[in-house]
């Protein structure tokens, strides 16, 4: 929605919106892999400025995941608007769970929500976005997996070298700042996780963190450096002492 954000916060602005948009998801670097949890998927969205009313969502929304034969187990609500919005649903015999989550913001702009639940996956939610205007996003790969029941999970390792390919494929590169960090960040994770690949950037990022570990152990040994807490090794070479073991892996490995 971060491209909508003029026409959320113009009061004058009407229209209404429908896209499948790409997505990078960096929130859940720990939960990937899991059975729900990916870094990038495809978003389906509506986006409705000052036209349509949550009730009319509700009812658009629960129609297309009748025709794709699905019914969600539970929707949720924050208590806000429970009772204000638990009559929305009556006609399609749903239960409908409090929750305190059900807010969204990005800092600037937001509102309260209603999601859906199969399976106890999140398939979507429907943002009242200050108020007056629609915010829907519903994860196709979600909806994939919850129709298909022979659905492979991704391994995380598979997801992070895949991520980072299709950073690579769009002309993204590897830096300390803004969009060439993520790449950066997500190469270094593969590698914590096992990756052996060739790619230069994965050859360039490993030679750096063997390097920057042989440094530490170097200086490490020196008695002026004895009393050095972790975050002055983590300040100065990058190096997390709480992953040592990664590092030393790492760093054997190139040894031959």
């Amino acid at each position: 929605m971060q491209q909508f954000k003029n026409q959320f916060n113009d009061p004058n602005h009407k229209e209404t919106i429908c896209n499948v948009q790409k997505c990078l998801r960096l929130t859940d670097l720990d939960e990937i892999g899991d059975s729900t949890h990916l870094l990038t998927f495809q978003m389906i969205g509506l986006f409705s400025f000052r036209q349509w009313t949550v009730p009319e969502t509700i009812n658009f929304f629960m129609e297309f995941l009748n025709r794709l034969n699905l019914k969600p187990d539970y929707i949720t609500i924050h208590p806000d608007k429970i009772n204000d919005w638990s009559s929305y649903y009556n006609k399609y015999d749903v239960e409908i769970r409090e929750d305190q989550e059900c807010l969204w913001s990005d800092g600037n702009i937001g509102g309260y929500c209603t999601e859906f639940y199969i399976d106890d996956i999140e398939i979507g939610n429907i943002v009242n976005t200050n108020g007056d205007c629609i915010d829907v996003g519903f994860g196709l790969e979600r909806l994939v997996q919850v129709i298909d029941k022979n659905y492979q999970i991704i391994p995380k390792l598979e997801i992070l070298e895949n991520t980072c390919f299709e950073l690579i494929k769009n002309g993204i590169t590897v830096g300390d700042y803004k969009n060439f960090y993520i790449l950066k960040k997500l190469i270094v994770l593969s590698l914590k996780n096992g990756s052996k690949n060739n790619h230069p950037f994965f050859e360039d990022q490993r030679n750096k963190i063997v390097g920057n570990y042989r440094n530490y152990l170097r200086t490490k040994k020196k008695p002026k450096f004895k009393n050095k807490d972790s975050s002055y090794w983590q300040n100065t070479f990058g190096i997390d002492e709480n992953n040592l073991e990664f590092y030393e892996k790492l760093y054997n490995s190139t040894q031959t």
